[in-house]
């Protein structure tokens, strides 16, 4: 007698990754990690958190600019290298009698650039290669599952993991990561990523922004009033529109665009 189940073939979109329970059952078959039905369990381990060196002492770490408008509230250091501290716009920069950084009413802790007076200069040229770094080992750690919901995640849970995307990533609605205190996420985007306006990411279970590393070889950008978490390393420009917030760090390879933003 054959029973016939409505929805049987259904795709929920939730609770995807290497620890998904979607199928809770013992198995020894060879799963597709790129199928979201079908994403292995307990593929591995969380991976390891990616070093960031001396960059980890910034929450933004540019090499061609940092610009603000509107009212920006930035809890943290920035900094701007090889480039002169004119590349830092809208902040109304006053330089400390040291020389060795400026300061700002939009920035809670010290704004510093390549052209300040010793130890700022080297210590710039360290964190900008160690953010660098940083980026290359993200993007060169073995993946967990790759072309996820084919580059759109929004309404996803996600486990820990490694996530690759050989184009561009889109988060169209809420995201959430969870994991404990120690769980590690890893995104390798070989294009651009999109975050829509009002989209939040939501993080359970324990789980730290400090522990989330979005690489991205394209551009970076943060719709209006988007909650973001997670540190973005990007090749190229990392934008955020108006209202949008960053729980973690943005340190990108070319500019930072802000627009009455937070960053913490």
């Amino acid at each position: 007698m054959t029973l016939l189940f409505a929805g049987c073939n259904k795709q929920n979109r939730e609770n995807y990754g290497p620890d998904s329970k979607a199928n809770p059952s013992p198995t020894t078959e060879k799963v597709n990690p790129t199928d979201p039905a079908k994403v292995p369990l307990k593929v591995k381990a969380s991976p390891k958190p990616v070093a960031l060196g001396m960059s980890s002492n910034y929450v933004i770490l540019s090499k061609s600019g940092i610009s603000t408008t509107g009212v920006t509230s930035i809890v943290g250091n920035i900094g701007v290298s090889p480039i002169a501290a004119t590349a830092i716009t809208g902040f109304g920069l006053v330089l400390d009698r040291s020389g060795q950084f400026s300061k700002s009413p939009l920035v809670s802790g010290n704004i510093y650039a390549a052209t300040y007076a010793v130890p700022t200069p080297a210590n710039l040229t360290t964190a900008i290669h160690n953010m660098e770094a940083a980026y290359t080992d993200a993007a060169g750690r073995a993946a967990d599952v790759t072309e996820l919901g084919s580059g759109n995640i929004g309404g996803m849970t996600l486990s820990t993991g490694v996530y690759k995307w050989s184009s561009a990533l889109s988060i169209p609605t809420d995201l959430t990561l969870s994991g404990d205190a120690n769980a590690v996420w890893i995104f390798q985007i070989a294009g651009g990523l999109t975050v829509s306006s009002a989209t939040t990411i939501t993080l359970t279970g324990g789980a730290q922004a400090k522990n989330i590393f979005w690489q991205v070889a394209g551009v970076a950008s943060l719709g209006t009033t988007s909650d973001f978490k997670g540190i973005i390393l990007s090749k190229t420009a990392i934008v955020m529109k108006t209202g949008a917030v960053i729980t973690g760090k943005a340190l990108a390879q070319t500019a930072v665009t802000l627009d009455a933003n937070k960053v913490k």
